[in-house]
C-alpha cells in the first residue's frame, strides 16, 4: 500500500504530541517543573521520557558528565588577590600538544636570571586546541584541566591568556568532583612520603 510508511510516521509524530501533553499534566499535578530544572532535563535525557524530548537551548542546556572536555584552563590555589598558581612553567604540556597550540614564557629572577617556577605569559589558541586533553593528562601539577564550558564561539581569534585561563581549586572541584579529590589525595600522600623522608634524614 502506497503512504503507509508516511501514515505510520505521522502517526507516531502524533503520538510523541499527544504524550507531550499528558507528561505535563503529570509533572503539574506533582507541582514539578518538566522545564528548566535539572530534574526536568535529566528526565526528558532518559530512556522513559515521553513525548518532547529536546532541550531548549540556550535557555536550557544538557547535564554534563564529569568527564566531559572541552577547553583547557589553569588552576590557582588561595584567593584571588593572593593566586598560587599550580604551573611551573615546566613546558610538559607545550611539548605533547598535538597542534602545538601552547606558549608559554618562564619567569626569570630580576637580579640572577635563573628561572621562577611561575609562568610569566601563559597562551592557548583555542581555535587551534582540539580538545584531547594532553595537556591535562601529563601535567605533574594538576595544574592544567578540561574545563566543561564550550560556547566560547567568537568573531575574533580565540586566544586566551593567563588572566583569561586562570580559575580557582575551588572551580575545578565543583566541575570534577572526583577527579578533584583523587588528585587532592595523590597531592597530600607525596607532600606527606616527602615529609617523612626529610624527618628520617634529619633524624639520621
Amino acid at each position: 500500500m502506497y503512504g503507509k510508511g508516511i501514515l505510520k510516521g505521522l502517526g507516531v509524530t502524533l503520538k510523541r504530541f499527544r504524550d507531550t501533553y499528558l507528561d505535563d499534566i503529570v509533572w503539574w499535578l506533582r507541582g514539578k517543573k518538566r522545564y528548566y530544572s535539572e530534574e526536568g532535563i535529566r528526565h526528558r535525557s532518559s530512556k522513559n521520557t515521553r513525548g518532547i524530548f529536546t532541550v531548549q537551548y540556550p535557555e536550557e542546556q544538557l547535564i554534563l558528565p564529569e568527564e566531559f572536555r572541552y577547553i583547557p584552563f589553569l588552576v590557582y590555589d588561595g584567593p584571588q588577590d593572593k593566586k598560587e598558581i599550580r604551573c611551573t612553567s615546566c613546558g610538559i604540556c607545550a611539548k605533547v600538544c598535538p597542534p602545538q597550540c601552547i606558549w608559554i614564557v618562564r619567569t626569570n629572577h630580576p637580579q640572577t636570571g635563573k628561572p621562577v617556577p611561575e609562568p610569566k605569559e601563559f597562551y592557548i589558541d583555542m581555535d587551534v586546541c582540539m580538545n584531547c586533553g594532553f595537556c591535562a593528562e601529563y601535567c605533574p601539577f594538576d595544574a592544567i584541566i578540561m574545563d566543561h564550558e564550550f560556547a566560547v564561539a567568537s568573531y575574533n581569534r580565540n586566544v586566551y591568556d593567563l588572566e583569561k585561563l586562570l580559575k580557582p581549586a575551588s572551580y575545578y572541584q565543583d566541575i570534577r568532583p572526583l577527579n578533584y579529590k583523587k588528585n587532592d589525595d595523590e597531592r597530600k600522600a607525596k607532600e606527606a612520603a616527602k615529609a617523612a623522608k626529610a624527618e628520617s634524614a634529619a633524624a639520621a
